[in-house]
């Protein structure tokens, strides 16, 4: 296995680290020592923000069909599991690429390249996937991004005080997961706009929103550092933790897991956009720290 190669960028106020393993934030901190993502303790989640490409969530019996062919893959795609090339750091930004592998070919027949950034600007991280057809025909593509943020932000404020404060009101059904395929609708557990958050809330599995409205949220509590995400090309949520776990992943997607009883092409899969020959699509989230 390769080394694992790690890239920290900053500014006056707030700092980063990456890793070329997947181009995974590994850290997210103030300046002033504020530890703001889930350390990936193996004995709880190893993860800390994997990045979700080409699918998010599961797909039937871990095969997607393309031209009529099966290829196996596993949930959330390869992309986390795999080493980014730096193509490009400098102090408040840095800049990794992932093409196309005899090994990823294997499960996504696709000519792709897949560019992921990361940027600081004051009290803003901004994450920003390219993901480009390099291909002669159409591709289809999900892409997702998975941080894991403290929960609690600061340890003194007990985690039943902490909520997620949405832009518009989301009353829309979520859907539920029936064996980690998307599965019927369920009943918001949203208050206008506001949702508390509870350990009770999960056990089940995370909640998915295929219809919402909002396009940014904050996560805090009442008093200490509260988080701001903007995701204005996501159409899709996750919010998912392990109950009892000290962190909440808040996760914009382009996509989500199969239905229950789909098995058809992935070009057909609900969630899924396809891209022509030589387009680009951008995903993109930025974290502000107030």
């Amino acid at each position: 296995m390769a080394k694992q190669e790690l890239v920290s960028i900053a500014s006056k106020s707030l700092g980063a680290s990456v890793s070329s393993l997947g181009a995974e934030l590994q850290r997210l901190h103030t300046t002033s020592g504020v530890e703001l993502l889930w350390d990936g303790d193996p004995a709880v989640w190893s993860g800390r923000s994997p990045l979700l490409f080409p699918i998010v969530g599961e797909v039937k019996d871990d095969r997607v069909t393309v031209g009529g062919k099966r290829y196996p893959l596993s949930r959330h795609g390869f992309a986390r599991t795999s080493t980014f090339e730096l193509a490009d750091a400098q102090p408040s930004h840095c800049l990794w690429r992932l093409r196309p592998t005899e090994e990823t070919r294997a499960r996504y027949p696709f000519a792709f390249r897949l560019d992921m950034a990361y940027a600081i600007d004051g009290n803003r991280l901004t994450m920003t996937a390219t993901v480009a057809n390099e291909g002669d025909g159409p591709m289809p593509v999900s892409f997702g991004f998975h941080p894991a943020f403290r929960w609690p932000l600061q340890p003194d404020v007990p985690r039943e005080q902490y909520e997620v404060r949405f832009e518009k009101p989301e009353p829309a059904p979520l859907r539920g997961l029936d064996n980690n395929l998307l599965g019927p609708t369920v009943p918001s557990p949203v208050t206008g706009n506001r949702l508390t958050l509870a350990d009770s809330l999960f056990k089940r599995n995370a909640l998915i929103w295929d219809r919402l409205q909002s396009r940014s949220l904050t996560y805090g509590g009442p008093s200490g550092p509260s988080l701001r995400l903007d995701f204005p090309e996501m159409p899709h949520l996750g919010i998912w933790t392990k109950p009892g776990a000290r962190y909440v992943c808040l996760e914009p997607w382009q996509g989500f897991a199969s239905p229950v009883g789909f098995d058809g092409e992935l070009a057909e899969k609900p969630g899924i956009v396809s891209l022509v020959a030589g387009e680009t699509r951008r995903f993109e989230i930025s974290v502000t720290v107030a």
